[in-house]
Parts: structure tokens; C-alpha cells; sequence
């Protein structure tokens, strides 16, 4: 995907954007959840910095599978600025072992709805266990700063009161349920954020992201997004497995990518942060007719089965503010129907 000239003109968007890029150079960049939609290209933009403008940014990348990252990561493989390290953040990472981390990027994490309901354990305590480990790691290498990368789940459900979440928005979820596993392990792992502030001096800052999409997404992923993505670029009709009222925000990886390079370089510690732009708020009936519509396809209706069900998201309104954000100098680039056409272009033509 390197070389395709759409997937260049991102990382290459990425790179230009006026950002405090300069804290980075010279210095060392912990990424865990290396091999996902936004990991990977975080790395992609960071690697293009160094081989075009000598940022000498170090990266250790942190992943369960060695062998998908050589087959992802191949070009930066053999190169001093790339490390990967085979790791299950679950389990303490090893200091004596492990190069000390100037800054450090959470990405890890279970983040759609099969993995909600089929290994609701292993989502709650990616957030949670995974959290405090890397927490304590960068206590341990002295870290200039930690990001966490929250989401637009821990706001709940709208309670009717408000049209856009801000960051103090606080709305319903039900805790007794399997699906609140994700958002209240999102919640508790920004308290943890917190609490090592407090106790241990470390600055941590929080990017909350909307339901992301692009054409580093996994094929594995089955989010609704993605599972319209997927079915537009291989000709499919689009499954719709709701009314498909849901209004949410979403947002175009590169510009989720910016967003939180920006909380990272420019944000206050203790913050957090909404990655969020109204260009790209839409129903999720609107977002299956564009995927359709650009592939040639319609939109059909089928029930979901008990397992899908049991990991949807039972909030109709999710729409974030992002004025706080847009202060520290982010703005989206693409809205939602610009995103998922050359979300599609891109994956169609890796298929070719």
C-alpha cells in the first residue's frame, strides 16, 4: 500500500501538517497496536519524516505477531529508526529489555463489535491492564509524555439533553450488560491516566476518536464501516442490519492520524481531546447509499444473529464536538464522502 499514490498523498499530508514535529527528533516513539488502522500509518508518516526531512525519530513498535508486522512493516524492517517488539500488552513489558520510550502512543486495543461480544474479557483488559502497564513503563523510562487513544464510546448513550459531546459530556451506559466491557474499560483507563498523573508526575493527554475508517483498516475489522467498505469494494450489495438511524461521527484515518499527532505535540496535559469534525457526521442509512452508490450496488436489510447483536452499540446519537481540538491547530480535510471514496479507489486498487 506504500506505493499507492493516494496512500503517499495521506502520509505525505500527514508529514506537512504544522505540528511541534521537532519534539520528536532525535528521540524515541513507543506505538502499541503498531499493525492497525491508525497505528500503521502513524508509523508510515513518522518514517516518511525521517527519510525526507531527518526527523531521526526512533520507533519501537509494539504487536502480538512478528510475522505480520515483517509483512507489513517490511520496508522499515532492517533500518536503525525501526524496532518491533513482540508483545502481549496485557502482560508488564520487560525494562531491562525493553529500549526506554521518550514518548509513548496507545492504540491497542479491541475495537469492534465481534471482539466486543466473542472475547469480552480480553477488550476490558487490553483497556485496563494494558493501560497501567504501559503507564508504568513510561514511569519507568521517564517519558516525556504518554497519549492514550480513547473513544467516542465513552460517552453512552445521548441523554436527549444535547446535539454534540463535548469532552464533559457524560451520558447513560449500562454497566450490567457484555457490550459495556469496551466503553467503561475506556472510562476507567482515562482515570488511570489520571491517577498517574496525579501520582506519579507522568503527562499523559487523551485523544477521545470517532468510529475511524480508511484503507489501513483490518479485513478482520466488523464494524459496520468497514463491513460496507468491504462488501462496496468487492462488488456486494451493502448489508444494512438496522433501520440505519444511527447518527454518528466518523473520521478519515489520515485526519484521525493528524488529530491525534497534534493532542501528542500540542495538547495540555491532563486534557482530553475530541477528534471530531461535522463534515463527517452522517446516518448510518446516508454512509451505506454512498458506499453503494460509488460501487454500483444497493443497500439490503438482514437481521443480525444473537452474536452481532450482542456487540452493537445501543446509542442512536453519537455526534462529537470538536472545538477544543480545532484550538490547538487541528482541522479535518476530508468529509465523510470524499474519505470513504478514496478509502474505496485505494483498496480496490490493491485488489488489482
Amino acid at each position: 500500500m506504500i506505493s499507492n499514490p493516494l496512500y503517499l498523498e495521506d502520509i505525505e499530508y500527514i508529514a506537512s501538517r504544522k505540528i511541534a514535529w521537532d519534539k520528536l527528533k532525535n528521540s524515541t516513539i513507543m506505538i502499541s497496536g503498531a499493525g492497525g488502522l491508525i497505528g500503521s500509518l502513524v508509523i508510515d508518516a513518522i518514517m516518511y519524516k525521517n527519510k525526507q526531512e531527518g526527523l531521526n525519530c526512533t520507533v519501537l513498535a509494539l504487536g502480538r505477531s512478528k510475522e505480520r508486522a515483517k509483512e507489513k512493516f517490511s520496508s522499515y524492517w532492517e533500518l536503525d529508526t525501526f524496532s518491533f517488539i513482540e508483545q502481549d500488552i496485557n502482560k508488564p513489558l520487560d525494562n531491562e529489555k525493553t529500549p526506554k520510550a521518550d514518548y509513548i502512543v496507545h492504540l491497542a486495543s479491541n475495537t469492534h463489535p465481534l471482539q466486543y461480544s466473542t472475547d469480552p474479557i480480553g477488550t476490558i483488559n487490553t483497556n485496563i491492564i494494558g493501560t497501567a502497564n504501559l503507564l508504568e513503563f513510561a514511569s519507568y523510562s521517564s517519558s516525556k509524555r504518554v497519549l492514550f487513544a480513547s473513544s467516542n464510546e465513552i460517552y453512552g448513550e445521548n441523554r436527549g439533553d444535547v446535539e454534540l459531546f463535548d469532552e464533559h459530556y457524560c451520558g447513560y451506559i449500562d454497566s450490567n450488560t457484555l457490550r459495556a466491557g469496551y466503553p467503561e474499560s475506556k472510562r476507567c483507563g482515562e482515570a488511570m491516566c489520571q491517577a498517574y498523573i496525579k501520582q506519579k508526575g507522568l503527562d499523559v493527554v487523551i485523544a477521545r476518536l470517532t468510529r475511524s475508517y480508511g484503507p489501513t483498516m483490518l479485513m478482520s475489522d466488523s464494524k459496520a464501516i468497514s463491513q460496507f467498505i468491504k462488501k462496496g469494494i468487492a462488488g456486494e450489495n451493502i448489508v444494512l442490519k438496522s433501520e440505519g438511524n444511527q447518527y454518528y461521527s466518523y473520521t478519515y484515518v489520515s485526519d484521525a492520524v493528524c488529530g491525534l499527532l497534534t493532542v501528542l505535540l500540542n495538547g495540555e496535559c491532563g486534557q482530553a481531546y475530541n477528534i471530531a469534525d461535522q463534515k463527517s457526521d452522517i446516518r448510518l442509512k446516508d454512509l451505506a447509499k454512498i458506499i453503494s452508490d460509488f460501487s454500483g450496488t444497493k443497500v439490503v436489510f438482514e437481521l443480525p444473529d444473537e452474536t452481532e447483536r450482542a456487540g452493537y452499540s445501543t446509542a442512536t446519537v453519537a455526534r462529537l464536538d470538536g472545538s477544543k481540538i480545532r484550538k490547538i491547530g487541528w482541522e479535518a480535510k476530508y468529509d465523510i464522502k470524499s474519505g470513504l471514496e478514496r478509502t474505496l479507489s485505494i483498496l480496490k486498487a490493491q485488489q488489482n
